[in-house]
């Protein structure tokens, strides 16, 4: 009888431990985390940098396929999540360039994207295997191109990339081996003198007009409406943004629509989320696949986003870029798919120490094109350590370079606070790789510590063997960990040197979240594109993040601030009244939001 209970008694215990343990959700972050190719762009300069741009992504047969700028190749998913590279028998010499691709009642898809800017539509009934079949017929101008095939078969093409020209449409016939059927049509240009995010330059500034680049053509069926989409106003800059204009039939006549842009993501960690395509998951949920501009070693370095996409009562397009870079949860959650996950920003403003030191920059896109560059001094501690103040500034073009690439390199940071871990994002950078094309077998391999006195270290992630080429890598914990101090340990990476942008370290802190924001004020100047904000700082906040948009109940935009309590913004279209909110947060969670604010 006493031997019974004594099992009863253990089997409760076990109970209670496996049940007391967290079941982690499923969640991915932004940049994505997949092999970027590294660019023949640019080789000639001796250039070597990775990049992902301008995707078009579809589903087919219950997968899902991502063509990329560029990249020799692309890539298949079964989840919208973890990405496998397929190289094709045959493609482009020198990768696809702004692809579009279509799939086709689930019979066929069709490809486009050629470089020079003519040449054969592909097709295949296998994307799986890399096998395509050009068409007979050489097709023009579909650079920057987007290809829609709508419920009747008949077969548009839209294109355009200019800072003069409109974007266009013709009609081809796909029966006939998409020979040009004769229906031409200019389409739709900027208007950046009445629509404020459309403007070139960083933050929308620049000192004439006519200098942004209309581009990235993609069209979307939904409810009978024709969403044509577009980007501005240029590929390198933190506003790079998708809009759409809204008509009846795949020709129009089309009409801007009143909550643009569609896909904006101008502030936080990694900006921009333009020259995108909008896709339909399987169960119904609309994803956008977008370009992100880190834009370190050069201007057209680039990186990748998904962000959730929605239609409202009203016929609207919007998407949720709100801490667009922070974990989100997965596309199978059944309610929250794409949102925040809730895990917060640990390792902001950590103190960093690393095992050596070749350099150390601070770099920034300036508004004229050109780069703000500060090399750093080299720093010690008390300790003889040396300091790093570049890994944990929540700066992807600031970065820090290695003596070497071994397993004497490493990386320690001792957050503010300690606080329970649940994931980490390792942004590599690539400083004088030598590499200029596609390249297989490329690893990264490391290992993780974290630590609750910086004395005594506990594994958390071991990838010391791994065969992961991963230059974002995103890795999430099965379960939590508490911890005030996280250890990076170099086994080798690709490049001459280990290099690293930023090491981000994702969790709950243990303390309070930030109190609501106080005296939250919004202005406009006579250019009422333009807008400036204040606040009173609130203890203990990280940073804000501003929302906004044309009713209470439709704040679709957002711009996440680190540190500071003003900000000015030009990126307003003139005509539009608009409502403001502002929230605080820290590694604690996020307040609640202020009452909104209409200035019309």
């Amino acid at each position: 009888m006493k031997f019974t209970k004594l099992i009863i008694f253990s089997f409760f215990l076990f109970s209670i431990t496996i049940h007391s343990q967290e079941a982690v959700p499923e969640t991915y972050i932004n940049p994505l985390d997949i092999d970027y190719t590294y660019m023949v762009y640019n080789s000639s300069k001796n250039i070597s940098y990775r990049s992902g741009a301008d995707p078009a992504v579809i589903e087919f047969r219950g997968e899902y396929f991502m063509f990329v700028t560029r990249s020799f190749g692309y890539w298949h998913s079964k989840d919208l999540i973890n990405w496998e590279f397929i190289k094709p028998e045959k493609w482009f010499f020198e990768g696809s360039n702004a692809p579009t691709a279509f799939n086709y009642k689930d019979s066929l898809v069709y490809f486009a994207g050629d470089p020079a800017g003519y040449g054969s539509i592909l097709y295949t009934d296998d994307p799986k295997n890399g096998k395509w079949q050009p068409t007979a017929s050489i097709s023009n101008n579909i650079q920057d191109s987007e290809l829609f095939i709508d419920d009747d078969g008949k077969t548009y093409l839209y294109w355009g990339s200019s800072n003069v020209h409109p974007l266009k449409v013709k009609m081809l016939d796909k029966d006939d081996r998409f020979l040009e059927t004769g229906v031409q049509k200019e389409l739709i240009n900027l208007v950046e003198e009445e629509h404020g995010w459309e403007r070139f330059g960083e933050n929308n500034f620049h000192p004439t007009l006519k200098e942004g680049y209309m581009e990235g053509a993609s069209m979307t069926k939904h409810d009978g409406k024709y969403y044509l989409q577009y980007a501005a106003p240029g590929t390198q800059f933190n506003v790079y943004a998708d809009a759409a204009y809204v008509g009846e039939t795949p020709l129009g006549p089309f009409k801007y629509m009143k909550n643009n842009p569609v896909s904006f993501k101008p502030g936080g960690f990694t900006n921009g989320a333009g020259h995108g395509v909008t896709m339909k998951q399987t169960n119904g949920q609309y994803w956008h696949f977008a370009t992100m501009a880190l834009a370190s070693n050069s201007h057209w370095e680039r990186r990748l986003a998904m962000f959730p996409t929605y239609f409202d009562q009203e016929g609207l397009m919007y998407t949720d870029t709100s801490y667009g870079d922070y974990p989100l949860f997965g596309p199978d959650h059944p309610t929250k798919a794409g949102q925040h996950s809730g895990w917060m920003l640990l390792s902001y403003k950590g103190e960093t120490t690393v095992s050596s030191s070749q350099m150390q920059v601070r770099k920034s896109t300036s508004t004229d094109g050109e780069f703000d560059i500060t090399e750093m001094p080299l720093k010690k501690n008390s300790a003889g350590e040396i300091i790093s103040e570049v890994l944990t500034d929540e700066s992807p073009k600031s970065f820090w370079v290695a003596e070497a690439n071994d397993e004497k390199q490493w990386v320690k940071i001792e957050m503010p606070a300690p606080g329970n871990i649940y994931a980490f994002q390792l942004n590599f950078h690539d400083e004088e790789s030598g590499i200029y094309t596609r390249t297989e077998g490329l690893k990264h391999r490391f290992t993780l510590e974290v630590s609750e006195d910086g004395n005594n270290w506990e594994p958390v992630v071991d990838r010391s063997k791994s065969y992961e080429d991963a230059p974002n890598a995103y890795i999430t914990l099965n379960q939590p960990v508490k911890a005030k101090y996280v250890r990076y340990k170099n086994v080798k990476v690709p490049g001459k040197n280990l290099a690293l942008s930023e090491i981000r370290v994702f969790g709950k802190g243990l303390g309070k979240k930030p109190a609501k924001v106080k005296g939250f004020e919004v202005s406009h100047e006579d250019d009422r594109r333009n807008a400036s904000f204040s606040w009173q700082p609130v203890k203990g906040a990280q940073g804000y993040n501003i929302r906004w948009g044309i009713a209470p109940d439709k704040l679709y935009h957002s711009w996440l601030i680190y540190d500071k309590n003003e900000h000015f913004m030009r990126n307003l279209d003139r005509d539009t009244q608009y409502y403001f909110s502002i929230e605080a947060f820290n590694e604690n969670g996020i307040s609640e939001r202020t009452e909104t604010i209409l200035v019309k």
